[in-house]
């Protein structure tokens, strides 16, 4: 019977993910590359439209200004529920636990159909206020960026908040006991020693978050109503309402530039065991 050596039993067992790899990510994309160069004739001409069409230029602003609002906002919502995750009696750590898991498990798609009911102008949101008697008149929560943000906020949050737990389990206590008995308040010890030891932890969940509003599609398209065009929108269109796969694949390329550059950002000051150990 042939033995097979433990690196090669390791080798085996791997092999079906580079494989994958390749079959659905490289093999599509160097499709996508060439029709950017040879649709709808050869040559740099979409790339050069990237660069000079106003429209484009919108587009990626709105995108870059949501994905970096979002990140934002994710962030600062997910530092504060993992900080009270983290030091917080058990009781209130399954309530953190139950906000976060329970909108991970349900689909983006019934959660975006969920806030554009909550957030129409006879909606839950605005049925609220005005019971309340803070407005007279339906507040437009929906068809702009405002909606837009709100969903995407609200399913992005799990995806800072484990990076953060991870990042913040990882101080040692000991520290903060020692900042505390040499005399610092509870104040001095999180802004001086517990907030700097987690921003490698922040700046990877907002690296994380914000590569992955880049590529939304659904939220934008439903609470956006057309109204908020994002890139991932902006190519679906290219390519399936005007048939423009050329300017669609040079958008396309021009997305993977700017999750290569993230990505290595993310390699280069964050250390990805630290966010997922």
């Amino acid at each position: 019977m042939v033995k097979i050596s433990e690196r090669w039993q390791y080798r085996l067992l791997l092999w079906p993910l580079p494989a994958l790899l390749l079959l659905c990510y490289v093999l599509p994309f160097a499709g996508i590359a060439a029709w950017s160069v040879t649709l709808p004739e050869p040559g740099v001409a979409n790339y050069a439209r990237l660069f000079t069409d106003s429209a484009i230029h919108g587009v990626l602003w709105r995108t870059l200004y949501l994905c970096a609002t979002v990140g934002i906002l994710a962030l600062l919502l997910a530092f504060l529920m993992a900080y009270c995750w983290l030091y917080s009696s058990p009781g209130w750590q399954r309530w953190v636990e139950l906000c976060v898991f329970l909108p991970f498990w349900i689909s983006v798609l019934v959660r975006t159909f969920g806030w554009l009911i909550a957030l129409r102008s006879n909606g839950l949101v605005n049925g609220w206020l005005e019971g309340l008697g803070l407005i007279d008149s339906p507040l437009t929560l929906t068809r702009n960026s405002l909606g837009v943000v709100i969903a995407m906020v609200h399913f992005m949050v799990p995806f800072a908040f484990f990076p953060l737990v991870s990042s913040m389990r990882q101080i040692d206590d000991r520290v903060l006991l020692a900042a505390r008995g040499l005399g610092a308040s509870r104040l001095r010890v999180f802004v001086s020693v517990f907030l700097p030891q987690t921003l490698p932890g922040l700046l990877g969940a907002f690296i994380m978050v914000f590569v992955f509003c880049l590529g939304f599609f659904v939220i934008p398209a439903i609470l956006g109503g057309g109204q908020t065009v994002m890139a991932a929108e902006y190519v679906f269109l290219q390519m399936f309402q005007t048939y423009n796969w050329g300017i669609g694949a040079a958008l396309c390329m021009l997305m993977l530039v700017m999750v290569s550059g993230l990505v290595w950002l993310l390699l280069r000051f964050s250390r990805l065991e630290r966010l997922v150990g």
